[in-house]
């Protein structure tokens, strides 16, 4: 079924779209003779009316604010969603969201999109390498955040998680446990996310003395199913790794799913809390997704009540939390 417009109405009605309009608005100046048509015409076509359309026809913004995330169905970004709509649900705004799947062109379609619709504010976990192109708009009023990772070559607001440092601290535990071969299974290098915990590793290795910890990394593990792959390979070797470090949640559950397919002892850590790590033992580097979400959208309200200050960086600390797998020595596992 094609969607019924007003020029529908009112050449049902018999009458001007100009009149149509009028009526349907609740204007003066339409007789009762003609308001019952163009309503009668209005229900017999089940047409709605589209009041941001007027809006922002009108020039007006919307009532919604703006969140481009990385990828749906990742958890730790729907967190993020939900402290943000939790903040702006208090304020009488609503929640736009799309997604990039990572990619910079994406990005760069979704934030045009959103502009267009004219929302109030911008909150965005970045893919692409430059941000110069959002600083029309932000000098134009609309305020950006960003979240999750910071902006290249853009002045806004932020929220990041000091992933190097945590990242350290996670692998100088596995080390401190007598951990010397550990695997590293991370995202794309083009990630400031995965590069900064690729980091943190390495910073912690080469504490350690060990300097051919690389021969253990694996990147690119985008999917859960190419993580799993990755870490099964790695079990199979010879000379395989005593610990493996997951350096996302959808990534710990691809090589949980290796794991216990080889039942190879190993340790495992993650990096980011999913729903179930507690009830399947598994120790994660912990952060607040809903209170990153919840910060960006006070960052985005305050700039919106006219907050005139330079670019706020709020760095948040991630924590481990043991729940089992990351405290194993070398030898025992989850699952063997």
């Amino acid at each position: 079924m094609i969607r019924p417009r007003l020029h529908d109405v009112a050449a049902l009605a018999g009458v001007s779209v100009k009149t149509a309009s009028r009526a349907l608005r609740g204007q003066p100046h339409v007789s009762a003779q003609t308001l019952a048509k163009v309503l009668s015409a209005a229900q017999t076509l089940r047409f709605r009316p589209n009041p941001l359309a007027t809006q922002l026809r009108q020039g007006a913004v919307s009532m919604a604010v703006g969140l481009v995330i990385g990828n749906l169905a990742n958890p730790f970004f729907s967190q993020i969603a939900a402290g943000a709509e939790r903040v702006l649900r208090g304020r009488g705004l609503d929640l736009m969201i799309a997604s990039t799947d990572e990619d910079a062109g994406r990005e760069r379609h979704v934030t045009r999109m959103m502009f267009e619709r004219r929302v109030r504010a911008l909150l965005i976990a970045p893919a692409s390498a430059d941000h110069t192109y959002l600083e029309r708009e932000r000098q134009l009023g609309t305020p950006v955040v960003f979240v999750d990772r910071p902006p290249n070559h853009a002045h806004a607001d932020m929220i990041v998680l000091d992933n190097r440092r945590a990242a350290a601290r996670a692998t100088s535990s596995l080390l401190a446990l007598g951990h010397r071969r550990i695997g590293v299974i991370a995202d794309s290098p083009t990630l400031w996310t995965s590069r900064e915990r690729v980091a943190g590793v390495g910073e912690a290795m080469a504490a350690a003395g060990h300097d051919a910890w690389r021969r253990d990394l694996r990147l690119n593990a985008r999917t859960t199913p190419a993580a799993r792959d990755l870490a099964a390979a790695l079990l199979a070797q010879r000379d395989p790794p005593t610990a493996i470090f997951a350096l996302n949640n959808l990534i710990t559950v691809g090589v949980l799913e290796a794991l216990r397919s080889s039942r190879q002892p190993c340790a495992l850590i993650g990096f980011d809390g999913f729903d179930l790590a507690e009830t399947l033992r598994v120790s994660v580097v912990a952060a607040d997704p809903v209170h990153m979400g919840e910060r960006a959208a006070t960052l985005a309200l305050a700039r919106l009540a006219g907050a005139s200050s330079g670019p706020t960086r709020i760095v948040l600390t991630g924590r481990l939390v043991p729940h089992g797998s990351g405290e194993l020595p070398p030898g025992r596992g989850l699952f063997g």
